[in-house]
């Protein structure tokens, strides 16, 4: 039977499998993949949810009220801290080495069920979120907001409108970020950092013969292989939506959503940041190493420099081996 119902739909993709795999072996590591999709699923039940479907490392579940699948996200999150801690029974001691991190999208709106299966555009979007999210993030659209209580709001910032991999209209989204578990997801401050700006500043990239300023306002910008990407970086390292830049209490936070890694190397300091699946902040100027570091000449490496707009000029960078 064909039904048209108004559901929230979310999708649940679990990171760091692979390297579960190779540290732990396929007994082991089968064991605690399966144990986390079977948890996940659980809290969708909780929530007064249904798993639509597994996929992989993951999995697609509906539920009818906004609020639900959020609780459902929040508990996701919290539980899947316990996966692999030590003490944990029935895994491999050193699970706690390679722990897994999630991924949410969620997104609302009229579905078909049909014959067990869920289709619609927000199945779509909630899929698409996914590729814009970090480690242990939930992104959701403003369909899910607007159907949360007023109180709840404010746990949710911003990220504007953003274009998604296969749709036209850009969606806007929105990051679930307070009561944040995950330390290396959180923005970390590298150097020296000037004090929150009053207002936005900007943010000049250069990579080949793009050059381009971002206002504050303007953010975020998706910097990716993918046509939909803000900016787009045609490079074979390069992840469709590789890395994030927001601008948030002041500063713009650069994250990491690739499985090739980012990395920045700020000017006059010789030391080269790995982001994996993490974020820190930008300062001053420098390099971004996108699949590669940017102390090697072949990987996609772009400029970045922070511009402050009441200033005449913009800050001026040391000449360095950077690809033009």
């Amino acid at each position: 039977m064909t039904e048209i119902v108004e559901r929230t739909v979310l999708f649940a993709d679990l990171r760091g499998s692979t390297a579960m795999y190779e540290t732990l072996g396929n007994s082991d590591a089968t064991a605690v993949v399966t144990q986390s999709i079977s948890l996940l699923a659980q809290i969708v039940s909780l929530h007064d949810g249904r798993v639509v479907k597994t996929l992989g490392d993951g999995l697609m579940a509906m539920f009818s009220t906004a609020a639900d699948a959020v609780s459902a996200a929040d508990d996701m999150h919290e539980s899947l801290e316990r996966i692999g801690a030590p003490g944990a029974p029935g895994l491999h001691p050193r699970a706690r080495l390679v722990p897994l991190r999630l991924q949410v999208g969620l997104a609302c709106g009229e579905v078909i069920e049909m014959s067990g299966d869920v289709f619609g555009d927000a199945v779509n979007v909630a899929a698409r979120l996914i590729d814009h999210a970090g480690d242990n993030e939930t992104l959701v659209t403003s369909t899910v907001l607007d159907g949360l209580a007023e109180d709840e709001q404010p746990r949710f910032r911003s990220l504007d409108r953003m274009q998604l991999r296969g749709r036209v209209e850009p969606v806007h989204v929105y990051l679930l970020e307070s009561m944040r578990r995950f330390g290396d997801t959180a923005a970390t401050a590298f150097g020296d950092i000037a004090p929150i700006a009053a207002e936005p500043e900007g943010i000049r990239l250069i990579w080949l013969d793009q050059n381009r300023v971002y206002a504050g306002t303007s953010l975020p910008v998706i910097l990716g292989r993918s046509p939909q990407a803000t900016y787009i970086i045609d490079d074979t390292r390069v992840s469709r939506s590789h890395a994030r830049i927001t601008w948030h209490g002041g500063t713009f936070q650069l994250t990491d959503l690739s499985y090739n890694g980012t990395y920045v190397r700020f000017d006059h300091d010789p030391e080269v940041i790995s982001l994996r699946r993490g974020s820190c902040t930008l300062h001053g100027s420098g390099l971004i190493g996108l699949g590669g570091s940017p102390a090697d000449p072949a990987s996609a490496s772009l400029r970045f420099e922070i511009m402050k707009f009441a200033d005449t000029t913009p800050q001026h960078a040391p000449d360095l081996d950077w690809r033009t």
